[in-house]
């Protein structure tokens, strides 16, 4: 007996939001299993890397090399901070204390670590956010202009953006230094309060950023230009503005929003060069001094914040996917189908 079209139609909605709810919970427990295992193979890693490094970790309790601590007090140290108890035993120690939301206290600087990585975060993510910002709008700009200007913009194009991507930031920010401090006398060598103390290490960070995206972004609006529905909507009438606004760049932007959390573990790295060259406080210089001191939790605690960070962009970077390429929710617009068939074969 057949059911009647309402009741199809009920049904086929019913079976839409079930099977959407489902591949919502999938990608949810899987996004959160990832996060776990990604943030135990970071503390792992991290916690025995650390100890590889030449050194005495009980040096850096006491002040470091320098401060000529006795063998006694050395011996004290160790005690005090379990460094005397084998290694797996550390390690465990340490994933308990983690578990419990503790990252101990660093050894250098007698301070919590939540309280040095919170001093610290701010302007990394301002630096972090400023030059993502900048890098998306050179990449932009640069690929509308090449693709929109003929075969030699595309080239002259190309060549900026893997010039660009291939400099290292350190010669970059030494560069930008000479020209516009040095050179010029229009901004500060080094980084200072405001606005204006933060113009080079933004440019540093930004232009290799961009150089990669334009890459990208570029292709993919040569790609999306000659697409099928590009090619629909200029039948329509739609103007070259309206095809370019309303459809191209939406795609073009699709594979920058995929790239978000690269973008983001390339901004932070490049932050640990950029902050030291320009005396910038932050979490990549604190890092960097770590590391030089054997400060191990202060090591640790950075390292699990940034990787906490990049596994925050990238679930951010895939719910906008999800959200902006309609391909990703396959399950219901499966369901969507099957309903519009049922509609059609009832009527």
């Amino acid at each position: 007996m057949a059911l009647p079209l309402t009741a199809a139609t009920t049904t086929a909605t019913t079976a839409a939001d079930t099977g959407r709810r489902r591949s919502w919970l999938r990608w949810a427990i899987a996004r959160a299993g990832g996060v776990v295992f990604v943030l135990w193979a970071v503390a792992t890693v991290t916690f025995f890397a650390i100890r590889l490094i030449p050194g005495d970790p009980a040096e850096a309790i006491l002040g470091g090399p320098g401060s000529q601590a006795s063998k006694e007090a050395l011996t004290q140290a160790r005690k005090d901070y379990g460094l005397d108890l084998p290694l797996g035993i550390q390690y465990l120690h340490y994933l308990g204390r983690l578990a419990m939301g503790d990252l101990g206290t660093s050894y250098s600087l007698k301070t919590p670590v939540t309280t040095v990585i919170g001093q610290n975060l701010g302007p990394t993510l301002l630096l972090a956010l400023c030059s993502l910002g900048l890098g998306v709008v050179l990449a932009l700009l640069l690929a509308l202009w090449s693709s929109r200007s003929g075969r030699v913009a595309v080239s002259i194009g190309s060549v900026l953006e893997i010039v660009a991507s291939a400099i290292p930031h350190f010669w970059l920010a030494i560069a930008l230094i000479l020209l516009l401090s040095t050179g010029l006398g229009w901004l500060p060598p080094v980084s200072v309060p405001g606005p204006i103390g933060l113009i080079l290490p933004t440019l540093t960070l930004a232009i290799p950023l961009a150089g990669f995206l334009g890459q990208v972004m570029r292709e993919a609006l040569l790609d999306a230009l000659a697409s099928p529905f590009v090619l629909a909507a200029r039948a329509r009438g739609e103007g070259e503005a309206g095809v370019f606004w309303r459809h191209a760049l939406r795609h073009a932007a699709l594979p920058a929003i995929g790239l978000a959390g690269w973008s983001f573990g390339s901004l932070i790295s490049g932050a640990v060069v950029v902050e030291t060259i320009f005396a910038r406080p932050g979490i990549g210089r604190s890092l960097l001094s770590a590391v030089q001191d054997r400060d191990v939790p202060l090591v640790l605690g950075v390292v699990l914040v940034v990787a906490v960070g990049y596994m925050l962009v990238t679930t951010l970077t895939d719910l906008a996917d999800r959200f902006v390429d309609p391909r990703l929710r396959a399950p219901s617009l499966r369901a969507r189908t099957v309903h519009a068939r049922t509609v059609r074969a009832r009527t």
